[in-house]
């Protein structure tokens, strides 16, 4: 079974937004509980499979596993942008994520996102408030629904501020 989804957001306008991106995927089911998604500018891929608790053989993420994995992501890219902006390095920041799931109806209640700063990082208050705010207010964090808590904990390094 080959599934294309199309991210189209170019003229896309609802509730006052206009948005400003598009992005193409394919999604190739493999059969036992895998698929094969590709990013169709790249070519890069991502295999997924089933958890083991829900059919699957757990040795890939499972879409929950990338969801998850999305929020972290989309928080540090944001960070790095607002970071790189001010002359600041995030380099060898470590992200630490836990989903948790309920079983009926199966879905994630909770998402747990600890975000480690590296020792040598030196940076003001206001700036760690800056990049703290960037990254709960990212595009993923916003789009996943207010049902799902998201636990976001940021440790800076404990030699203090610029």
């Amino acid at each position: 079974m080959r599934i294309f989804l199309k991210t189209s957001i170019l003229p896309y306008r609802e509730a006052g937004f206009i948005a400003t991106t598009m992005a193409h995927f394919q999604v190739y089911y493999q059969g036992h509980l895998r698929c094969v998604a590709t990013h169709l500018a790249s070519g890069s891929e991502i295999e997924t499979d089933a958890p083991v608790d829900n059919h699957g053989k757990g040795e890939r993420f499972s879409p929950t596993d990338l969801v998850a994995t999305a929020l972290g992501v989309c928080m540090m890219t944001v960070m790095g942008i607002a970071a790189e902006d001010k002359q600041i390095s995030l380099e060898g920041t470590r992200l630490d994520i836990e989903k948790t799931m309920a079983a009926s109806p199966r879905r994630i209640v909770k998402i747990r996102v600890e975000i480690h700063f590296p020792e040598q990082l030196c940076i003001s208050e206001a700036d760690r408030a800056h990049l703290e705010r960037v990254a709960r207010n990212c595009p993923v964090a916003k789009s996943i629904h207010p049902d799902i808590e998201q636990d976001i904990h940021f440790h800076w390094p404990s030699q203090g501020t610029a």
